[in-house]
């Protein structure tokens, strides 16, 4: 069995000065007063222009991304490979809502997926649907509301963004990855996805779909999704995910007054997540498998599953993937032991992609457990490190 607790892997490409920013970092992130109080000064400084980028780059920016551009990410895709692990660049402006701007992100998919064609370390592609499409129209067509003339034809140029890169990622046989999004826009994004899969997805997966299993209807959608897919004839690609919206999702059913649709305790989660794994492994002659966790126990769950169904470690059909910055013990050790892994590399403007950056500070205030044994395994590396000299 793989152990995630090998750092002298997990950071081999890690200096002594950028174990000590990450140990900082985890610090801050790990106390939720300091991630408000941070947020608070970040978009007053934003907002007043202020000159803060510099130190944003050379902080945050620099640990959890690639860089502003997809040139700039050449050299941690080249750190990542030596360990054996994969890219995926990710365009992570968020927070635009201008058509020029849905525009410019649809065209750095593109240019993700035409650098893949000729790069085997980047074997996928990914975009975020609101990032191509205006997302208050998502969520009025998950809703069922009819649509004014003006706004139809701003979906249908998303639309047409969003099918644009699904014929490009066939074109270059680059799979895409359609990334998750809150329940309430989950009707609309499951629909193109769908319908994108089912158009492209022919003796190759192509698109993928994301399942985020905390959501408590989303292992009979998996089921139902293939159930779908074995009918028509295609295949399903499936990402899975816990998820990444939990407190707007708790909040807004208390607000509008309906039940949550998270699982109400992380153990419910845990269990439908593995179980979703389980479902996957068993039917890889029609499902490609993408497993985005930074569980370790998921982790083991699906390393032990390949090996009862007799598949190889580095079966095609089957990913890990982990965030940039983030589960490097993760990463490294699967990649290192011959799995399959892909890291996720955020890239873009560093003010576009300053929400990204707050959103995962967020995140991992909220994820019990998680900064802690990040922190507990840096400082575990270092201390190995002293010994050794």
């Amino acid at each position: 069995m793989v152990a995630f607790d090998n750092t002298a892997i997990a950071f081999a490409d890690r200096s002594d000065a950028e174990l000590s920013r990450a140990e900082l970092l985890f610090r801050m992130v790990g106390s939720p007063t300091m991630v408000k109080m941070g947020q608070s000064v970040l978009k007053m400084a934003l907002s007043l222009q202020l000159p803060v980028t510099g130190i944003i780059r050379s902080t945050v920016f620099n640990h959890f991304c690639g860089g502003e551009s997809v040139a700039d990410c050449e050299q941690t895709v080249q750190r990542l490979h030596a360990g054996g692990v994969h890219t995926l660049l990710d365009y992570s402006a968020e927070g635009t809502d201008s058509e020029a701007d849905f525009d410019r992100a649809a065209a750095e998919v593109v240019k993700t997926i035409v650098r893949a064609t000729t790069d085997r370390r980047i074997p996928f592609a990914v975009f975020k649907p609101t990032g191509i499409v205006n997302g208050v129209l998502l969520e009025k067509v998950s809703s069922g509301t009819k649509l004014r003339p003006g706004e139809q034809t701003a979906y249908d140029r998303g639309m047409a963004r969003v099918r644009g890169i699904a014929v490009a990622a066939a074109e270059h046989r680059v799979p895409v990855l359609v990334d998750s999004e809150e329940t309430w826009l989950h009707a609309a994004v499951d629909g193109f996805v769908t319908d994108l899969m089912e158009e492209f997805n022919h003796g190759e997966v192509m698109v993928y779909n994301t399942f985020q299993m905390y959501c408590s209807d989303r292992l009979d959608f998996l089921k139902e999704s293939h159930g779908r897919a074995m009918q028509r004839g295609y295949l399903l690609g499936a990402k899975l995910v816990r998820g990444a919206y939990m407190e707007q999702e708790r909040e807004r059913a208390a607000k509008k007054g309906y039940p949550s649709p998270i699982h109400p305790t992380k153990e419910e989660t845990d269990v439908a997540y593995d179980a979703a794994l389980d479902y996957c492994v068993k039917h890889l002659d029609s499902i490609c498998l993408m497993s985005g966790t930074h569980n370790e126990a998921s982790s083991h769950h699906l390393i032990r599953l390949l090996q009862e169904q007799g598949i190889a470690r580095d079966d095609r059909r089957v990913f890990s993937a982990q965030l940039y910055g983030m589960s490097d013990n993760i990463s490294f050790n699967l990649g290192h032991a011959g799995y399959n892994v892909v890291k996720y590399v955020p890239y873009g403007p560093v003010r576009l992609v300053m929400p990204y950056l707050i959103r995962r500070a967020e995140e991992n205030t909220s994820v019990a457990g998680q900064v802690g044994r990040e922190l507990s395994l840096i400082l575990k590396e270092k201390q190995r490190r002293r010994a050794h000299r």
